[in-house]
């Protein structure tokens, strides 16, 4: 009840105020976001263009302990910048060492998701700081106490008025943290420069493995495909029997969507361990043994799930091109 009734107070707090202002200030000016090629631009609300002001705000905040309520824990707590922007636990740690539910995925590329967290229970970004800020297993603070205790300090009192031509509230908070997480776009590791025609990107091993990858007989393609190499798609993969965790189910409430879990991207998956929405599976190799199996029989388990043999080269080889998939430049390009 703590958490429903904070976001939508928090919501309508927001959709109230934001219509009439014009975001003045030196800094509101065009982040210059700069994407890989083929990369389409990340869906912007209008009401909240991506300014070097919002997206500096955001990041400020973003790595701020003071959103929790302990003061102990920011958002790169479980989001760490040298993991693309991933956990290193299985499941998560909130304030005082609390276990959160699952495990934290990456933030690479989370612009381009229609929804958001592992069950796709929020439909923006602009929505999606609200809930660990609220939740008793992560920060367990408040967002209008938050911005009481910030209002007044530097740089957030100056970048608020830049951006968005108001003191720091909650509608501010949420909104410029989206647009800091629009900023980390993934897309600039040795598999992209192959696609765009440096041959000389990926070794023999690693080629042999991106062949493996597309063919007919592994199909991973079926999910994880596009840029992102996600489909951003809900999927069980039977993973278990009997989930502990319902996954979609919880958000939509319909039995066949018990198990399934939003598509993870490859990008950067050799930083992005442990693996899983539990975090279970500690390693690559543990991974690729698990799919190869086909998964357990669970009534909603994908029918894409096929089991498949690899060669201990084959699983060499597809192991070198999932390490091909690095960037190799860091993804918060944010001064």
């Amino acid at each position: 009840m703590k958490l429903a009734g904070g976001i939508a107070v928090l919501l309508l707090l927001g959709s109230c105020q934001h219509d009439s202002l014009d975001p003045p200030g030196e800094l509101n000016q065009p982040f210059p976001l700069r994407l890989p090629v083929g990369f389409p631009m990340p869906d912007v609300p209008p009401e909240n263009p991506l300014t070097d002001a919002s997206v500096r705000l955001g990041k400020s905040l973003f790595f701020e302990e003071r959103l929790s309520r302990t003061g102990t824990l920011s958002c790169a707590g479980c989001h760490f910048p040298q993991r693309a922007f991933s956990d290193t636990v299985p499941l998560s740690l909130g304030v005082n060492g609390m276990t959160g539910l699952r495990n934290a995925p990456t933030l690479a590329n989370v612009g381009y998701h229609p929804a958001l967290f592992r069950d796709g229970g929020v439909p923006n970004l602009e929505r999606q700081a609200i809930a660990p800020v609220h939740d008793h297993l992560e920060m367990d603070h408040d967002l209008t106490l938050v911005a009481a205790d910030l209002r007044d300090v530097e740089p957030y009192a100056s970048l608020s008025m830049a951006a968005y031509g108001r003191v720091l509230d909650p509608y501010v908070i949420t909104r410029s943290i989206a647009n800091y997480e629009r900023t980390l776009i993934s897309g600039w590791s040795r598999y992209d420069r192959y696609l765009n025609g440096d041959a000389s990107a990926l070794n023999g091993s690693e080629v042999r493995g991106l062949q493996l990858f597309n063919s007919e007989a592994l199909n991973c393609t079926a999910c994880h495909n596009g840029f992102d190499l996600s489909d951003h798609d809900y999927h069980n993969v039977g993973q278990y029997l009997a989930y502990a965790d319902s996954g979609r189910t919880r958000i939509t409430l319909l039995p066949g969507d018990r198990g399934k879990f939003k598509t993870p991207t490859l990008r950067n998956i050799a930083l992005t361990a442990p693996y899983m929405h539990n975090g279970s599976m500690a390693t690559i190799e543990e991974v690729i043994e698990f799919f190869a199996s086909g998964g357990l029989p669970h009534p909603n388990r994908d029918p894409e799930m096929q089991s498949f043999v690899l060669s201990a080269q084959e699983k060499e080889d597809l192991i070198a091109f999932l390490n091909a998939l690095t960037d190799e430049r860091s993804i918060d390009r944010v001064p």
